[in-house]
């Protein structure tokens, strides 16, 4: 007992220092939790998509188009279901590009929803959207997002296919479970491919991809081989993968900026050793003095370890412990400050495991200099030492 009174009483000796300390660590502690949070968030939606969907899009690169033609084609292969059919859209919410957010033509009538129960829509709006032709679906978070509502019209001015687009909110869609996305807005491809043939019809008829719904996960490489198998050697030879492949893929292209958060979490935690470390270099030069009395009152080596590693392994865990309470409400604010980006923002067990595990180690880490100067100072030596 008298070993942690006097650890308590080492680490309040100097109260501003070790509070700054405590500060920086929980500061730490919290921006590598955030970081490596919205990491997760990332691949999240990704990891929960079901095996039984397939996505066909072009070998070359999605954002290549294929022909309508190849709908009935794929339906023909064994083992598929049913298929629809999407095109990125990539609209501007009243031409601004801080309104960024996903939206693409879907079809055909309900088939494309169909393939998607995940999405939970209220009956009467789903009848809405599928009869009045220029009506837009939207996702929760979205909607949540602009504040918009049931009859609102939303205007999208085009960046690949030109021109000012009027659609009407008449369906609004929630996740059955946390993790899927509702940050996603969808209209009807033929009320999309009617205005591109007034307009412009060199670009009309495309399908930018195929979801194809099967009867067999286990089989879902034989069929997408059987399909690919079927457009070979085609003007537009197609590439069908699972849809969380698909979406691995896709996010790849961010791949640089989620390597370099990931570096940066680590980075921290380096900030956290140097922080505690320094604290740990200064309470030890300026006791060495007290070390070598210890020393001639009989303390052994492992009672000098104890008490700096002990000190070191407080100040860790108490910055560690505030930075995990105070994660709490930041991620919180977070989450609603990013939440027309991501579908969930929610740090995991294994992010907060890391979390603890590192702070731990960095406790040890930032003791081992001057556990070995308490240790090998010599009595004369540390008495001499005027701190």
């Amino acid at each position: 007992m008298w070993v942690f009174k006097l650890i308590l009483r080492n680490a309040g000796r100097h109260k501003l220092r070790t509070w700054l300390t405590i500060v920086g660590l929980a500061v730490a502690v919290i921006a590598f939790i955030v970081i490596r949070t919205l990491v997760s968030s990332f691949y999240y939606s990704a990891e929960i998509l079901p095996p039984d969907r397939l996505v066909t899009s072009n070998a070359v690169s999605f954002t290549m188009d294929l022909p309508m033609s190849y709908k009935t084609k794929i339906e023909s292969v064994p083992g598929v279901n049913s298929v629809a059919y999407g095109t990125w859209f990539g609209g501007l919410y009243n031409n601004d590009r801080n309104n960024f957010f996903a939206n693409f033509a879907v079809g055909p009538d309900s088939t494309y929803l169909n393939a998607y129960p995940e999405f939970i829509i209220p009956p009467d709006q789903k009848e809405a959207y599928l009869k009045e032709k220029n009506s837009a679906l939207a996702g929760q978070q979205l909607v949540n997002r602009f504040g918009w509502k049931i009859g609102d019209v939303i205007r999208l001015t085009g960046q690949i296919y030109p021109g000012d687009w009027e659609f009407v909110l008449r369906a609004i869609y929630k996740g059955d479970k946390p993790g899927v996305d509702e940050t996603a807005m969808m209209f009807r491809y033929d009320y999309f491919d009617d205005h591109l043939r007034e307009t412009t019809p060199g670009m009309a008829g495309g399908v930018g991809w195929y979801i194809v719904k099967i009867n067999d996960p286990s089989r879902s490489a034989a069929i997408a081989a059987d399909i690919d198998a079927l457009f070979k050697n085609s003007t537009a030879e197609t590439l069908t993968q699972t849809e969380k492949l698909f979406t691995l893929n896709f996010l790849e292209q961010m791949s640089i900026i989620i390597r370099g958060m990931r570096i940066l979490s680590y980075l921290i935690i380096g900030i956290i050793l140097l922080v505690l470390a320094n604290t740990m270099a200064m309470s030890a030069r300026e006791r060495l003095s007290e070390y070598a009395m210890l020393k001639t009152l009989g303390f052994r080596p492992f009672h000098l370890m104890g008490l700096v590693l002990g000190e070191s392994l407080f100040i860790a865990a108490l910055g560690g412990i505030v930075g995990l309470v105070l994660t709490i409400p930041i991620n919180s604010l977070v989450a609603r400050a990013l939440m027309g980006y991501f579908n969930m923002i929610g740090a995991d067990i294994l992010t907060i495991s890391l979390a603890i595990i590192f702070v731990l180690a960095v406790g040890i880490i930032a003791a081992i200099f001057p556990v070995y100067r308490a240790v090998k100072i010599s009595i004369v030596d540390g008495l001499r030492n005027v701190g």
